[in-house]
């Protein structure tokens, strides 16, 4: 169990670490990456653009102090199976790999249902399908690190508990389900993960973090990064009581990825559930529910041809 006496603006040496962060080009991936890059961490940036991320690694390598921390960029939908496979072939190189964050997604989702060109809803493509793949084509790269990979959930799962039986929504679908519903998805994997790679003596241990309520007018505007309008900074900051900056809603993320005392199957948020120290929190009870961890498991393992390989030899070895 970690201690609280973490301090986040004071994070362990992580020279010589190596992480990758999904959508580092803004938003928690940008300052997660500023964060463990600062700490001396060599960052794989990725994206969807060439050139926000170009911009994004360029804000970063400015922002370091000279000779600390280094930086690489790498072009990831995770929407896009193909892109999944095609960025973990190059990410897995021949060095290991010492934490995953899989932060990147839809937050703010379409009015209408729209689906991938594989034919996937959207949110819970990009949210939960791409980076369920992603995790397990970069599992022995971990495992070779003793690495962690980390899931991001939200606060929003405890107050609207959907149950993802119609997983893609494929009759029922809302812009607000379809984003709840993912993080659902989403918590429940990152927990079910931990369980079944303890389970087969895998070396990384998965953990689940949440951001808060983390906004663009309460962060410090950045060039190409995070420009809020003048209207988005006057009403986020009428909200002041119950939100904070992207760069504080990074911290429970990073915590959770580099915090030697951090344990495999633990929940990470604010010490104020919105806003503050991040600190050990309590998963929403459905994110909590064998039953549906294993549909979603079952589904995501399927539908993305991706059976994670070490679970995989496990269950052939008990088999036989």
């Amino acid at each position: 169990m970690a201690h609280d006496d973490w301090n986040p603006r004071k994070l362990p040496d992580l020279s010589g670490k190596r992480y990758l962060v999904t959508g580092s080009n803004a938003g928690l991936g940008y300052f997660a990456t500023l964060q463990l890059a600062s700490a001396g961490a060599h960052v794989i940036m990725t994206g969807r653009s060439p050139q926000r991320l170009a911009t994004a690694r360029a804000s970063v390598t400015r922002a370091l102090p000279e000779g600390v921390g280094s930086i690489e960029t790498l072009l990831l939908d995770t929407s896009n199976l193909g892109s999944v496979r095609a960025a973990a072939a190059t990410a897995r190189g021949r060095k290991p790999l010492h934490g995953l964050l899989l932060n990147a997604g839809i937050v703010h989702p379409p009015r209408q249902r729209r689906t991938t060109p594989d034919g996937h809803e959207l949110v819970f493509a990009t949210n939960v399908l791409g980076h369920y793949a992603l995790a397990g084509e970069l599992l022995i790269a971990l495992a070779a690190g003793r690495g962690r990979m980390v899931w991001v959930g939200s606060v929003s799962t405890s107050i609207w508990k959907y149950d993802p039986t119609d997983i893609e929504l494929e009759s029922d679908y809302s812009p607000w389900r379809a984003y709840v519903q993912s993080k659902v998805a989403t918590t429940s994997l990152g927990l079910e993960a931990d369980q079944r790679l303890r389970a087969a003596s895998v070396p990384v241990s998965s953990l689940v973090a949440h951001p808060g309520y983390s906004t663009s007018g309460r962060t410090r505007g950045i060039a190409g990064i995070n420009e809020p309008t003048r209207m988005t900074r006057f009403t986020d900051n009428l909200q002041v009581a119950v939100t904070q900056s992207k760069e504080r809603g990074a911290w429970p993320l990073v915590r959770a990825l580099v915090d030697p005392d951090a344990a495999g199957g633990e929940f990470y948020g604010p010490s104020g559930v919105v806003r503050g120290e991040p600190r050990v929190a309590t998963p929403a009870a459905i994110t909590r529910d064998p039953e549906i961890a294993a549909r979603l498991w079952s589904y995501c393992e399927h539908t993305t041809r991706t059976p994670w390989p070490y679970l995989k030899a496990s269950r052939t070895r008990a088999k036989s």
